[in-house]
């Protein structure tokens, strides 16, 4: 029987390092189910963002405020919307300790997931391209990596380092490797030359994470490609994107001379908006 997780690990098998030619499989950050229903028409890999979520939910920076309870509720959300698409979860810090973190990968599992990162992170948390992280102590992480090999089933596991030390960098994923997970990620590199280094240190699938105005200089899939990454987290094109977008459409309705259509230049017509929102079961 195929499960989500199951289906991931066939996609990230296709594309593994022994390929001539590898082409990053690109996921889609999303921050809540309109953003999902817009990207998801173009991209069957969704990635549920924590920076973007906890935008959403809280209107918080993701430094630690997003409960696992929130991230469980949008996970059944999204797999009942989309029950064929790739759903990558950013587990965070795992919400607590190896038990902790074990609970609620299995639940999100259950929930529809197809896979998780998780990071080494030490609370209080905060978005990867961001300075002031601290980290775990690596046999501390490895027990909560442990954990959550132990109670998945088929549930894809990223295992994810935020060390800013390149030789810790690689201890850390030739650790991680050999604990099982699937695939390793280093958050925040600011050095092409190090993600190449990763790769020729691991066997398994290598995931670099692109933030618009992030800590990763700025490059294409086809150079990332080449570099050997098999993944690539978009985390925050959704949001960002919608940010720019009702701040034009806010500034344009405060030129209260022009007319209400006119105002509305920047957005979409109501037909536009009613289509993406259309559902096989409704007229």
């Amino acid at each position: 029987m195929k499960t989500p997780g199951s289906v991931l690990r066939q996609l990230l098998a296709a594309n593994d390092q022994a390929a001539n030619v590898v082409r990053p499989v690109p996921f889609i950050g999303i921050y809540d189910l309109f953003s999902a229903r817009l990207a998801a028409s173009r991209f069957d890999t969704l990635f549920v963002s924590g920076f973007g979520l906890a935008a959403s939910t809280y209107g918080l920076p993701d430094v630690g405020f997003m409960a696992w309870s929130d991230l469980l509720t949008f996970v059944h959300r999204l797999r009942h919307a989309f029950p064929h698409h790739h759903l990558l979860v950013d587990l965070d810090d795992g919400f607590g300790d190896a038990t902790m973190a074990a609970h609620v990968a299995h639940a999100v599992e259950r929930a529809g997931a197809s896979g998780i990162v998780l990071e080494d992170q030490r609370r209080p948390r905060r978005c990867g391209h961001l300075h002031g992280k601290e980290i775990l102590p690596l046999e501390e992480y490895l027990l909560k990596l442990r954990a959550v090999l132990d109670a998945r089933d088929s549930l894809v596991v990223v295992a994810r380092t935020d060390a800013t030390d390149p030789e810790e960098i690689l201890r850390r994923v030739r650790a991680f490797e050999a604990e099982g997970c699937d695939a390793v990620l280093a958050d925040g590199l600011d050095d092409l030359d190090l993600l190449a280094a990763i790769r020729s240190s691991v066997r398994c699938s290598v995931v670099a994470n692109v933030i618009g105005g992030g800590r990763t200089p700025p490059c294409d899939r086809e150079t990332l490609g080449r570099l050997g990454l098999n993944l690539l987290l978009y985390s925050t094109p959704c949001l960002f994107a919608a940010q720019r977008a009702i701040e034009q459409q806010l500034m344009s309705l405060t030129e209260e001379q022009l007319p209400f259509s006119d105002s509305l230049r920047h957005g979409v017509s109501l037909s536009e908006c009613q289509e993406v929102l259309k559902d096989s079961l409704w007229p």
